[in-house]
């Protein structure tokens, strides 16, 4: 969200803000598959069923890249059709969703330990 709010306000230019936003596309895709994979196997339904549009997302988003662009963030397209305002819309509830799931999985560490 930091990095894209510098490139509205013409603080970094293009290119580098998309070769930060690109540095962590793939760890992203991986991780947020991997923890899926994980409630799955460890039967957290709810959990999984909340995580699945998300991780199926990532993986969409990062398959479905042009073939002449730098990564899912592009310093050529980034302005045009205003990408830029759907990308920080994206990063806002990236960010909520990550919060929820955070409190979602404090609650059932305290639930499990304070049970036991």
């Amino acid at each position: 969200i930091i990095t894209l709010s510098d490139l509205e306000c013409d603080y970094i230019n293009a290119r580098s803000c998309c070769s930060k936003l690109n540095k962590w596309v793939v760890p992203e895709v991986i991780g947020h598959a991997v923890v899926t994979v994980l409630m799955l196997i460890s039967l957290h339904w709810f959990i999984f069923l909340l995580n699945l549009p998300v991780a199926t997302w990532n993986i969409y988003r990062y398959i479905m890249v042009p073939s002449g662009n730098m990564g899912v963030f592009d310093p050529t397209e980034i302005h045009n059709r205003g990408q830029l305002k759907s990308h920080m819309k994206e990063a806002m509830i990236k960010l909520g969703f990550h919060l929820l799931c955070f409190f979602m999985y404090l609650y059932r560490l305290v639930s499990k330990v304070v049970l036991r």
